[in-house]
């Protein structure tokens, strides 16, 4: 009896890839039916590729080409290339710092996953968790959403909520919605997985908070 293939995972990610080493340890740890399939990164030094080289996995720069916020059409073509070659299921953001739209995500339609720094809709964009300071809610977190052509706009898929505490700055924040997104990025890829999250347009069925 054969048994049934393991979900795939690409990995895009710019930086020091602390959320694909939570993903890949959920993973070793068997909280996450998934195999990694292939880490691509826009940096060359980045550090995610240096943690995907060590856990023996497959793992490339691409050159993004010659713009500073996105892929250029050439760039775009080889990354769609690249995780289509790797058979990727699901392609997961992590710390990627370039917009992905058009033909990137019509060839992964419904398959691009982000988490993002706040509880979307609210404080879309950059440094989401100055935002929510310098605003003066007293709850913020984190949010897994499936990527649309929109900034931060994509269905969402699950979210972890934080207290903002007395005397929290912008870092001391960010710190504890990134340990946040370190637990519920795998949870969430982990429910894609075992096909027990299901989107219908903006509803999300299954969805963790």
């Amino acid at each position: 009896m054969s048994s049934k293939p393991p979900y795939r995972l690409g990995i895009l990610g710019s930086g020091r890839g602390s959320n694909f080493v939570a993903i890949a340890d959920a993973i070793a740890g068997g909280r996450l039916p998934a195999a990694v399939a292939l880490v691509v990164s826009d940096v060359e030094d980045a550090g995610i590729l240096g943690h995907a080289r060590e856990r023996g996995l497959p793992a490339r720069h691409l050159d993004p080409g010659r713009f500073r916020t996105k892929l250029d059409e050439a760039a775009e073509a080889a990354y769609i290339g690249a995780l289509q070659e790797a058979q990727v299921d699901l392609v997961v953001l992590a710390g990627f710092m370039r917009i992905l739209k058009g033909e990137f995500l019509r060839a992964f339609a419904g398959r691009v996953v982000n988490i993002h720094p706040s509880l979307l809709p609210s404080f879309p964009g950059l440094e989401a968790w100055r935002q929510a300071l310098d605003y003066g809610v007293k709850v913020t977190g984190c949010t897994v959403h499936l990527v649309d052509q929109g900034i931060d706009t994509g269905p969402i898929l699950g979210q972890r909520a934080i207290p903002v505490l007395d005397g929290d700055t912008a870092t001391t924040l960010h710190a504890r919605i990134q340990q946040a997104e370190r637990e519920l990025y795998p949870a969430v890829v982990a429910g894609l997985a075992r096909g027990e999250i299901r989107v219908r347009g903006r509803e999300t069925r299954g969805f963790m908070v």
